[in-house]
């Protein structure tokens, strides 16, 4: 993977685009989730030329959610930001990364999701201008007990008893947690504006922690 970009910020910061492998020792021992997602880019913050965060960015499992955010035309524009991880988390590391790595995109629209399991709001997507659009339903998904952080839609396809007849008593059902999901656009003006006029979801007001968020 070549390098994309580069911005250089006061106090010694940069942000520049990364390998597939400088970012599994942040997402596989740092990020609360230890798992590789699809990874189509990655961007890292540095400070002094020391590697200090990664934000990246792929192609949501969801075919659904392609098409859901501003429709068939639009499709292949949409990449999720699926994992941003920082050593120290120190004050604006973290809006500095995605702020950046958002203007070395290009034309995309970027959806990304906090997960309310880990008791996170969005308040990073919030202070780099995402849209607040709602939150995901609470459902139930098949996973297997053996590997509990596989992504459900490992077993798209499958149903649960197609499922047991596979992996027998390792497979169960787990509610999956409410997220609340964010949407920008990036890219250039005539881009972002016509994407944005194509939103399918409603943009509402930014949930805090002593706040309910509706459901949509």
């Amino acid at each position: 993977m070549g390098q994309l970009g580069l911005f250089s910020e006061p106090g010694g910061y940069s942000v520049r685009q990364i390998s597939y492998d400088e970012t599994k020792p942040f997402i596989l021992d740092i990020h609360y989730a230890a798992r590789m997602p699809p990874i189509k880019i990655a961007f890292g913050l540095f400070l002094n030329g020391e590697l200090e965060g990664i934000c990246t960015y792929g192609i949501p499992p969801s075919h659904t959610l392609l098409k859901g955010v501003c429709g068939e035309d639009y499709k292949k524009y949409v990449i999720e930001l699926n994992r941003l991880c920082l050593k120290h988390n120190r004050k604006n590391e973290a809006s500095m990364l995605v702020g950046k790595s958002l203007r070395l995109l290009g034309d995309r629209i970027v959806v990304s999701y906090a997960d309310s399991a880990q008791n996170h709001i969005g308040y990073i997507y919030q202070a780099t201008n995402f849209l607040f659009t709602g939150t995901t339903s609470p459902i139930k998904e098949i996973y297997l007990k053996s590997k509990p952080h596989l992504h459900h839609t490992t077993h798209r396809g499958k149903t649960y008893q197609q499922m047991r007849d596979i992996h027998g008593e390792d497979v169960g059902f787990r509610a999956r947690s409410v997220k609340n999901r964010y949407v920008i656009f990036a890219g250039s003006k005539k881009f972002k504006k016509a994407a944005r006029a194509s939103l399918r979801y409603t943009i509402s007001k930014y949930p805090k922690l002593t706040e309910p968020v509706d459901r949509t």
